[in-house]
């Protein structure tokens, strides 16, 4: 007599079905994703083609708001390699200011964490700091550290350390307290506790937090080309205005935003790699 062997459950064939479910699943959220990346496609370009035919058929005034065909225009007649001196003054003084404003936030998050004395008697400062224009400073900053690339800089920083201070400082705040309690009674000391359970728990806020300075520290920067530069993207916005070109400073504008949206996937990349990494 013959006897088959079944794997417990009895269907031999779950597994198989289980999988195609499963593969089935994954094409559909893959025809998905390229569903919303056609759409976000022909909405840009749908735009596009708007602002062209309204600047052409004179429903808008072309000489104030321009037109995508007038901004090529304009970029291409850029002389020899001035547009990139621009884009990479701006890109440079961006990322300094990202990387100080990330890493000291950082820091300083750590360290108020640590004492939470020192913690609740500096966070009405923080709040405070957070809240005001830090554009006000401007004027101080350049006295300070003088008319230059660095005054650009402090402001960038100025611009985005306190964010990267209050999230960091709220996600090391929320980490679960029983798996802190239960570290605490084996013996953790506080500085275990937050290798091993605080700082991975938060790597999540690590990283919004990066998304959201990446873009402040862009403002930082180009608030500080408003105030004092003799080079950037914002250099370039400021004379346009100030010569009555505004394809150029619709140029310069378009150009900061292709920045900001490079910027900010390359941060969503890592992000992803990370978080790939660690659930492996």
């Amino acid at each position: 007599m013959n006897h088959k062997c079944t794997p417990p459950g009895g269907n031999t064939t779950a597994g198989a079905e289980l999988s195609a479910e499963r593969r089935a699943y994954l094409r559909q959220v893959r025809r998905q994703k390229q569903e919303i990346t056609l759409w976000r496609a022909g909405v840009l370009v749908g735009l596009l083609l708007l602002w062209e035919i309204a600047a052409r058929l004179g429903w808008i005034d072309s000489f104030i708001m321009s037109s995508p065909s007038r901004i090529l225009d304009t970029l291409f007649s850029l002389a020899d390699n001035q547009i990139l001196m621009h884009f990479s003054v701006t890109l440079y003084e961006t990322l300094t200011g990202f990387v100080i404003g990330a890493f000291g936030g950082l820091l300083l998050a750590i360290l108020l964490w640590q004492s939470e004395l020192v913690s609740k008697i500096l966070e009405p400062y923080l709040v405070v700091l957070n809240s005001l224009p830090k554009i006000a400073l401007g004027p101080v900053i350049i006295i300070w550290v003088g008319a230059g690339t660095e005054a650009i800089i402090v402001m960038a920083v100025a611009i985005s350390m306190i964010v990267t201070v209050l999230e960091m400082l709220e996600g090391f705040r929320s980490t679960d307290p029983e798996l802190i309690r239960m570290a605490e009674t084996f013996g953790a000391s506080r500085q275990q506790i937050f290798r091993k359970i605080v700082f991975p728990a938060n790597i999540p806020v690590l990283f919004n937090s990066l998304k959201i300075n990446i873009g402040l520290s862009l403002v930082g920067v180009i608030a500080g080309e408003f105030l004092v530069s003799k080079a950037g993207l914002g250099y370039l916005i400021v004379y346009g205005g100030q010569v009555f070109q505004l394809d150029l400073v619709m140029t310069g504008v378009i150009i900061l935003a292709l920045m900001a949206v490079g910027m900010y996937r390359c941060i969503t990349l890592v992000e992803n790699r990370v978080l790939r990494g660690r659930r492996r």
